[in-house]
């Protein structure tokens, strides 16, 4: 990757949306031209109750910068997370949101421009469009891309096969990459692409949960996401993607066992007011024993030392990203082409899950 000014390298993953995104050295955040509309959106969801419910699903915003030559007026990057830092082989799908392709104040050329496009693609009729892909190929070692002329060249009969793509089944990839210019025959044949049956159907189960949360989050906002996406990542390899699902389980688990303790604390905390108070005294002197005790793991450092591979971190991430066309409409209810565009997202997850279960006989 070339280096550019001010310590930052060319995004070799990027999927969609403009070309020249850039990370910082050690990979951690993005950084992206600032466009007034994004800047605006980024700046209002951490403080706007209109954006609340969006805010778990849209990437940590870190402030905007001016890199080395670039001006003061109009210039500057917004910096972000980097979304596929913690993976070690990320799967990746920029999947386009919306029927709408146009700002309102666009020309009517372009709008007309864009109506066509929507309807030459599928997204007048679904409400998404598949942009670009990556699918790593665990033999070779390297990723497969997958341009936007692909996702444009579908039709919505189409759209199951590329999420097929995506999703590839480890015991029937051939098939699932016939379509990659990039393979020859035997690489096809030969590949280490997709996730073995269990593994897949665990990840698109909890890929499928996070869009349904997200689809509920957009249906209570009331705005206008013009040119948005949806966009995927999940890791490729087997094990880490394995333990990054146990993890994840565990962690909900965790989560509703403490919710439920919570309940049932709520339901006893006026009976214990009074015998609280009379053990205060007593308590005391346990608790700064137990302060005592603090100052973390000493083996925690020798733990790291071995080897520079990653921490397990998620197994997936699901985010909604790109607001340059974005915008609040107070009084005017959520965006509908959007959430269309959810739906079929779901359906076709739902479709993918129910092919692997057929094909693996796990039911």
């Amino acid at each position: 990757m070339s280096v550019l000014a001010g310590g930052t390298t060319r995004l070799a993953c990027q999927v969609g949306g403009h070309p020249g995104l850039m990370i910082t050295q050690d990979g951690s955040l993005l950084i992206k031209p600032a466009l007034p509309k994004e800047v605006a959106f980024y700046q209002a969801i951490a403080s706007d109750p209109g954006l609340s419910l969006l805010r778990p699903f849209v990437s940590d915003f870190y402030g905007i910068l001016r890199l080395e030559g670039q001006l003061a007026a109009g210039g500057g990057s917004i910096v972000l997370e980097n979304l596929s830092y913690t993976f070690s082989k990320p799967n990746i799908i920029d999947i386009k949101l919306g029927t709408v392709l146009y700002d309102d104040d666009a020309s009517p050329a372009k709008r007309a421009r864009m109506e066509k496009a929507a309807r030459d693609t599928t997204s007048a009729e679904t409400g998404m469009r598949l942009t670009g892909c990556q699918v790593y190929n665990l033999a070779t070692n390297k990723p497969v891309m997958v341009d936007r002329a692909y996702g444009k060249s579908l039709k919505p009969s189409d759209l199951l096969d590329g999420i097929v793509r995506f999703f590839p089944l480890a015991s029937n990839t051939a098939p699932c990459l016939s379509a990659f210019a990039d393979l020859s025959s035997d690489q096809a044949t030969n590949s280490g692409t997709g996730l073995p049956s269990e593994i897949l159907q665990d990840m698109l189960s909890q890929i499928r949960l996070e869009i349904e949360e997200i689809y509920t989050a957009v249906a209570g906002t009331e705005m206008r996401m013009v040119g948005g996406s949806l966009l995927i990542l999940y890791e490729a390899e087997w094990e880490r993607a394995s333990e990054g699902l146990q993890i994840l389980k565990e962690q909900q688990e965790e989560s509703d066992s403490y919710n439920r303790d919570e309940e049932d604390n709520g339901d006893n905390d006026e009976d214990n007011n009074d015998e609280d108070n009379n053990d205060e005294d007593n308590n005391d002197e346990d608790n700064n024993d137990e302060d005592s005790d603090g100052g973390g793991d000493e083996n925690s450092d020798e733990d790291n030392d071995e080897g520079n591979e990653k921490p397990i971190g998620p197994p997936f991430v699901v985010k909604l990203i790109d607001f340059a066309h974005t915008q609040l409409a107070p009084g005017h209810g959520p965006d509908e082409g959007v959430l269309l565009g959810l739906r079929t997202v779901l359906r076709l997850l739902d479709d993918r899950l129910q092919q692997v279960k057929g094909l693996s006989g796990r039911q």
